[in-house]
């Protein structure tokens, strides 16, 4: 049986997911378009990008004036909003577009000396800062396809036991060349664009440059069948399309609001000062006469949109219009890094997210509409740690939700975590024994060497004296090296460090305001029972007066209603969040700000 799960996290379990699919598409990129001045279109090509501390940077060339490489100022992409502009030339030019829903363009208008004029910007590929120019992407390829890559194609990826169905959608031009897209329908992806195709022969090479993905494959003889691997940053795995005819059932998501809605919601934005970190996200309000309680969103681990959109899902979406309906306004905001919001994930740690949550609550609290003797929070899973870990920090917080929020140490929550979720994959003891094992081992070594250099040439070393140990089949689904280097740099993040050792009891034992903890009976991420006992025994033993925990029959970590509880089943539920779990928290705020 596979090991493939060397090192889980809480909802980092999909490292396909926790790629730029994941996040609301944002500026950065290489772009192509034209401004539209009377009687012409005048070329331009701009490059948009950040460092690792979230700072924007940027180029613009005009080819027509001879201008190359000249360096924008100004630049600023908050939601679908993008402005930069080209300071020292004269007439002060400044470009102020939105973003499209997909990505793929920037619309807007230029304004330079008093007139404005509009431009027009599509997505080419990535930014192309400082290094040689692009390859042309697939739309103007002069590829020739010399046997049949074009057409639909089907295949599954199969990552840590959790399946995604991927489409490759292949089309040649009148010139004969090669364009493509690709959808990702578990996570509801659609038409990502495929940077270059390239057939030669019976090879088939695709590369995703948005996604950091390529695949490399070759056809069969009736070209019904590619077979090759698929690689994405150090990841490494096998995939084979399959042609197919048949056309694709759309992704339902019946819970997902349309608008019109029924209230109000905004734009907003604020910073975090002590850590120099803007967040962007929406902010939704009743539209009856306020003030308002207000609740506060807390994504889980890994880089996650205001929705927290997830194998296609929209769980933050969905809790907000719920709660908005019945008269509560929410904030839901973006991770650092992730489409409005600047910083760095993997940089920072829970403590840094605490922050970034009281700067939240410090801007609810500026807002006329909202009361600011109702302000909560809701947190899931890792936003189940860092929600107490606010409300331990400041009155200001009336009340906290966890949604399948922790009670244990990282590291006792990841032994549990990949042993269920093995488990349900079909795996014997004796697989999740090694697994564990290797685990144990790279644990131990990152609680006792601090130097990350130090500590992963130890951790290689480990894992070698325990693989060879192994049987020939169990060495082969450990993963392979480009697997393992992923793990590796995971695991010696900040992020990471801190999440292993962190002990979430210590600061719920401190935490004095009203808190519902729920969690989903299925749940094999943060294994209910376990958590739920052990969040109860903290706030009793702190002296909380006023706490309920609920096990909610049938439910996953998502809170859908599931059959296993395993995170492959995700993206297959049209559930986004079961009506229990919603009603069990709307009920319980609105008694709780009604009796304040």
């Amino acid at each position: 049986m596979k090991i493939k799960l060397l090192v889980s996290t809480l909802l980092l379990l999909l490292l396909f997911t926790a790629s730029a699919l994941a996040q609301k598409p944002d500026a950065r990129g290489h772009w192509e378009g034209a401004i539209e001045v009377p009687s012409m279109n005048l070329e331009i090509i701009v490059d948009l990008d950040q460092d690792k501390d979230g700072k924007w940077k940027g180029a613009i060339a005009v080819p027509p004036q001879g201008l190359k490489d000249f360096p924008l100022s100004g630049i600023t992409a908050q939601g679908s909003d993008v402005a930069f502009a080209m300071a020292g030339v004269p007439g002060d030019p400044a470009f102020k577009g939105k973003l499209s829903d997909d990505g793929s363009k920037i619309i807007g208008e230029l304004s330079q000396g008093g007139a404005n004029v509009p431009f027009k910007l599509e997505r080419k590929g990535s930014a192309q800062l400082g290094s040689a120019p692009p390859a042309k992407p697939a739309e103007s390829s002069s590829i020739q396809a010399s046997r049949g890559v074009e057409g639909n194609w089907e295949g599954t990826l199969d990552i840590n036991g959790v399946k995604l169905r991927l489409i490759l959608k292949v089309a040649k031009g009148s010139d004969g060349a090669l364009t493509a897209k690709m959808d990702s329908p578990d996570q509801g992806a659609g038409d990502i664009p495929v940077s270059s195709v390239v057939q030669k022969d019976d090879s088939v090479n695709f590369e995703l440059k948005i996604i950091q993905g390529a695949y490399d494959g070759k056809l069969n003889k009736d070209d019904s069948e590619m077979t090759g691997e698929w690689k994405q940053g150090a990841l490494s795995l096998p995939l084979t399309f399959k042609r197919t005819t048949k056309p694709l059932a759309p992704v339902l998501r019946p819970q997902e609001p349309k608008k019109p809605y029924p209230y109000n919601e905004e734009e907003v934005a604020y910073n975090n000062k002590a850590d120099g970190v803007h967040l962007a996200g929406i902010l939704t309000l009743p539209r009856e006469k306020g003030p308002f309680p207000a609740v506060l969103l807390i994504t889980g681990s890994g880089p996650q949109d205001r929705n927290e959109a997830l194998m296609g899902h929209k769980p933050f979406l969905v809790l907000s219009d719920y709660l908005t309906r019945r008269g509560i306004a929410v904030l839901r905001v973006d991770d650092r890094g992730v489409g409005g919001s600047t910083g760095n994930i993997m940089s920072s740690t829970c403590e840094d997210f605490a922050g970034d949550v009281l700067a939240g609550v410090e801007f609810l609290k500026s807002r006329k509409e909202i009361n600011p003797s109702q302000i909560g929070l809701i947190g899931h899973s890792e936003g189940g740690i860092i929600a107490p870990m606010a409300a331990a920090k400041s009155k200001d917080i009336a009340f906290i939700v966890l949604m399948a929020g922790t009670g244990l140490t990282g590291e006792e929550i990841l032994y549990l975590q990949s042993a269920l979720i093995e488990k349900a994959s079909g795996a014997g003891d004796d697989a999740i024994a090694a697994n564990q094992k290797v685990q144990r081992a790279i644990f131990t070594i990152l609680k006792e060497e601090k130097d990350n250099g130090v500590a992963e040439k130890r951790m290689r070393e480990s894992v070698s004296k325990l693989m060879e140990q192994l049987p020939e089949d169990q060495k082969k689904a450990i993963g392979s090296p480009g697997a393992l280097d992923a793990q590796f740099k995971t695991v010696l993040s900040p992020w990471f460090r801190y999440f292993l050792v962190y002990d979430p009891r210590t600061v719920l034992k401190s935490v004095k305001c009203p808190v519902l903890a729920v969690n989903g009976e299925r749940d094999l991420q943060v294994p209910p029972k376990e958590d739920l006992s052990e969040i109860a025994k903290a706030l009793a033993e702190g002296g909380n007066k006023d706490y309920k925990t609920v096990l909610l029959p049938g439910l996953n970590h998502l809170f859908q209603t599931s059959t296993t509880g395993s995170p492959a089943e995700y993206g297959r539920i049209e559930e986004t969040i079961a009506p229990i779990a919603l009603e069990t928290m709307g009920d319980w705020i609105v008694a709780h700000t009604k009796k304040m």
